[in-house]
Protein backbone atom coordinates (compact mmCIF):
# COMPACT_ATOMS: atom_id res chain seq x y z
CA UNK A 1 0.00 0.00 0.00
CA UNK A 2 2.84 2.81 0.40
CA UNK A 3 4.55 1.43 -2.31
CA UNK A 4 1.69 2.30 -4.04
CA UNK A 5 1.43 5.73 -2.39
CA UNK A 6 4.82 6.76 -3.03
CA UNK A 7 5.17 5.80 -6.74
CA UNK A 8 3.53 8.73 -8.18
CA UNK A 9 5.88 11.04 -5.90
CA UNK A 10 8.90 9.74 -7.95
CA UNK A 11 7.43 10.89 -11.16
CA UNK A 12 7.55 14.33 -10.01
CA UNK A 13 11.67 14.44 -10.12
CA UNK A 14 13.46 15.25 -13.39
CA UNK A 15 16.90 13.71 -13.45
CA UNK A 16 19.01 17.02 -14.18
CA UNK A 17 22.41 16.01 -13.11
CA UNK A 18 24.79 13.19 -13.50
CA UNK A 19 26.85 11.82 -11.08
CA UNK A 20 29.77 12.73 -12.75
CA UNK A 21 28.43 16.32 -13.21
CA UNK A 22 27.85 16.79 -9.69
CA UNK A 23 31.37 15.80 -8.64
CA UNK A 24 33.16 18.24 -11.37
CA UNK A 25 30.99 21.17 -9.95
CA UNK A 26 32.10 19.68 -6.10
CA UNK A 27 35.73 19.59 -7.26
CA UNK A 28 35.82 22.36 -8.57
CA UNK A 29 34.10 24.59 -6.36
CA UNK A 30 36.18 23.35 -3.60
CA UNK A 31 39.72 24.15 -5.55
CA UNK A 32 38.58 27.46 -6.67
CA UNK A 33 37.47 27.79 -2.88
CA UNK A 34 40.69 27.13 -1.97
CA UNK A 35 42.37 29.87 -4.09
CA UNK A 36 39.94 32.59 -3.55
CA UNK A 37 40.32 31.74 0.65
CA UNK A 38 44.39 31.78 0.38
CA UNK A 39 44.52 34.60 -2.28
CA UNK A 40 42.68 36.63 0.86
CA UNK A 41 45.21 35.55 3.03
CA UNK A 42 48.41 36.55 0.72
CA UNK A 43 46.22 39.63 -0.15
CA UNK A 44 44.35 40.94 2.99
CA UNK A 45 46.67 42.22 6.05
CA UNK A 46 44.72 41.24 8.66
CA UNK A 47 44.23 37.51 7.55
CA UNK A 48 47.78 37.37 6.51
CA UNK A 49 48.78 38.53 10.49
CA UNK A 50 46.30 35.56 11.50
CA UNK A 51 47.18 32.83 9.40
CA UNK A 52 50.84 33.53 9.00
CA UNK A 53 52.71 31.00 7.16
CA UNK A 54 53.10 32.46 4.28
CA UNK A 55 55.02 29.96 2.25
CA UNK A 56 52.65 27.28 2.67
CA UNK A 57 49.82 29.44 1.94
CA UNK A 58 51.81 30.17 -1.66
CA UNK A 59 52.06 26.59 -2.54
CA UNK A 60 48.52 25.27 -1.31
CA UNK A 61 47.00 28.39 -3.53
CA UNK A 62 50.15 27.60 -6.56
CA UNK A 63 49.04 23.72 -6.00
CA UNK A 64 45.19 24.22 -5.97
CA UNK A 65 45.39 26.72 -9.32
CA UNK A 66 46.71 24.11 -10.89
CA UNK A 67 44.50 21.44 -10.20
CA UNK A 68 41.80 23.80 -10.87
CA UNK A 69 41.17 22.31 -14.67
CA UNK A 70 41.53 18.36 -13.52
CA UNK A 71 38.06 18.04 -12.77
CA UNK A 72 36.67 19.13 -15.73
CA UNK A 73 39.19 17.56 -17.52
CA UNK A 74 38.13 14.07 -15.87
CA UNK A 75 34.49 15.03 -16.28
CA UNK A 76 34.73 15.01 -20.31
CA UNK A 77 34.82 11.04 -19.84
CA UNK A 78 31.14 11.82 -19.42
CA UNK A 79 29.11 11.64 -22.26
CA UNK A 80 26.25 13.34 -20.53
CA UNK A 81 28.48 15.92 -18.92
CA UNK A 82 30.07 16.66 -22.59
CA UNK A 83 26.31 17.05 -23.60
CA UNK A 84 26.36 19.66 -21.00
CA UNK A 85 28.67 21.50 -21.70
CA UNK A 86 27.69 21.98 -25.35
CA UNK A 87 24.40 23.43 -23.57
CA UNK A 88 26.45 26.01 -22.14
CA UNK A 89 28.50 27.13 -24.96
CA UNK A 90 25.07 27.41 -27.42
CA UNK A 91 23.28 30.56 -27.28
CA UNK A 92 19.66 30.81 -28.94
CA UNK A 93 17.15 33.22 -29.71
CA UNK A 94 15.29 32.98 -26.31
CA UNK A 95 18.59 33.41 -24.61
CA UNK A 96 18.31 36.94 -26.07
CA UNK A 97 14.76 36.85 -25.03
CA UNK A 98 15.97 35.81 -21.30
CA UNK A 99 18.37 38.48 -20.62
CA UNK A 100 16.19 41.49 -21.85
CA UNK A 101 14.08 40.37 -19.36
CA UNK A 102 16.34 39.84 -16.92
CA UNK A 103 18.13 43.35 -17.48
CA UNK A 104 14.82 45.13 -17.06
CA UNK A 105 13.94 43.73 -14.47
CA UNK A 106 10.43 41.44 -15.42
CA UNK A 107 9.11 39.14 -13.06
CA UNK A 108 6.94 37.13 -15.54
CA UNK A 109 8.67 33.88 -15.08
CA UNK A 110 6.93 33.85 -18.80
CA UNK A 111 8.95 35.91 -20.54
CA UNK A 112 12.13 34.52 -19.33
CA UNK A 113 12.25 31.46 -21.71
CA UNK A 114 15.56 29.49 -21.02
CA UNK A 115 16.42 25.58 -22.00
CA UNK A 116 18.09 23.27 -19.30
CA UNK A 117 20.60 26.45 -18.65
CA UNK A 118 19.24 29.85 -19.00
CA UNK A 119 21.33 32.67 -20.62
CA UNK A 120 22.66 34.35 -17.11
CA UNK A 121 23.74 30.64 -16.16
CA UNK A 122 25.60 30.02 -19.78
CA UNK A 123 27.35 33.65 -19.70
CA UNK A 124 28.66 32.85 -15.75
CA UNK A 125 29.86 29.38 -16.81
CA UNK A 126 31.90 30.98 -20.26
CA UNK A 127 33.29 33.97 -18.37
CA UNK A 128 34.89 31.88 -15.15
CA UNK A 129 35.95 29.28 -17.91
CA UNK A 130 38.12 32.10 -19.78
CA UNK A 131 39.15 34.02 -16.22
CA UNK A 132 40.09 30.81 -14.82
CA UNK A 133 42.50 29.66 -18.03
CA UNK A 134 43.88 33.48 -17.60
CA UNK A 135 44.47 33.19 -13.96
CA UNK A 136 45.86 29.86 -14.69
CA UNK A 137 48.53 31.46 -17.50
CA UNK A 138 49.11 34.46 -15.35
CA UNK A 139 49.74 32.08 -12.71
CA UNK A 140 52.39 30.33 -14.20
CA UNK A 141 54.25 33.46 -15.44
CA UNK A 142 54.54 34.53 -12.32
CA UNK A 143 55.82 31.16 -10.91
CA UNK A 144 58.53 30.32 -13.46
CA UNK A 145 60.12 33.69 -12.59
CA UNK A 146 63.39 33.23 -14.37
CA UNK A 147 61.79 32.37 -17.90
CA UNK A 148 60.22 35.38 -18.69
CA UNK A 149 61.11 38.93 -18.83
CA UNK A 150 60.77 41.33 -15.99
CA UNK A 151 57.46 43.21 -18.30
CA UNK A 152 55.52 40.28 -18.60
CA UNK A 153 56.11 39.15 -14.84
CA UNK A 154 54.56 43.02 -14.26
CA UNK A 155 52.05 42.84 -16.53
CA UNK A 156 50.77 39.43 -15.44
CA UNK A 157 51.00 40.26 -11.79
CA UNK A 158 48.72 43.25 -12.43
CA UNK A 159 45.90 40.68 -14.30
CA UNK A 160 45.76 38.06 -11.82
CA UNK A 161 45.55 40.36 -9.01
CA UNK A 162 42.61 42.18 -10.55
CA UNK A 163 40.77 39.56 -12.24
CA UNK A 164 41.15 37.58 -8.62
CA UNK A 165 38.98 40.45 -7.47
CA UNK A 166 37.08 40.37 -9.97
CA UNK A 167 36.28 36.62 -9.75
CA UNK A 168 35.84 36.85 -6.24
CA UNK A 169 32.53 39.27 -6.71
CA UNK A 170 31.15 37.64 -9.53
CA UNK A 171 31.70 33.91 -7.49
CA UNK A 172 29.94 35.98 -4.20
CA UNK A 173 26.87 36.89 -6.68
CA UNK A 174 26.64 33.18 -7.81
CA UNK A 175 26.26 31.76 -4.57
CA UNK A 176 23.98 34.67 -3.96
CA UNK A 177 21.97 33.37 -6.72
CA UNK A 178 22.73 29.82 -5.46
CA UNK A 179 21.14 30.74 -2.03
CA UNK A 180 17.87 31.85 -3.07
CA UNK A 181 17.35 28.78 -5.57
CA UNK A 182 17.02 26.13 -2.84
CA UNK A 183 15.80 23.30 -5.91
CA UNK A 184 18.40 24.21 -8.00
CA UNK A 185 20.59 23.74 -5.07
CA UNK A 186 19.22 20.57 -4.65
CA UNK A 187 19.20 19.61 -8.19
CA UNK A 188 23.74 19.59 -7.50
CA UNK A 189 23.21 18.02 -4.45
CA UNK A 190 21.03 14.61 -5.77
CA UNK A 191 20.72 15.41 -9.39
CA UNK A 192 16.98 15.43 -9.40
CA UNK A 193 14.65 18.52 -8.95
CA UNK A 194 11.09 19.13 -9.45
CA UNK A 195 8.69 18.94 -12.64
CA UNK A 196 7.04 22.35 -11.00
CA UNK A 197 10.50 24.42 -10.54
CA UNK A 198 11.62 22.92 -14.36
CA UNK A 199 8.88 24.03 -16.53
CA UNK A 200 9.04 27.24 -14.47
CA UNK A 201 11.97 28.07 -14.84
CA UNK A 202 13.56 25.91 -17.36
CA UNK A 203 10.43 25.82 -19.86
CA UNK A 204 11.92 25.09 -22.71
CA UNK A 205 14.38 22.06 -21.16
CA UNK A 206 13.01 18.39 -22.83
CA UNK A 207 14.70 16.15 -20.24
Amino acid sequence: MSLRAEAPAATDRLRRFTAAARWVHRGTALLMGICVATAACLYIPQLAVLVGRRELVVRIHECAGLALPVPVLLGLASRAFRRDLGFLNRFGPHDRIWLHAALSRDRRRSSRPAGKFNAGQKIYANWIAGASLVMLGTGLLMWFTHLTPLMWRTSATFVHDWLALTIGIVLAGHIGMALGDPEARRGLRTGTVSRDWAKREHPLWRP
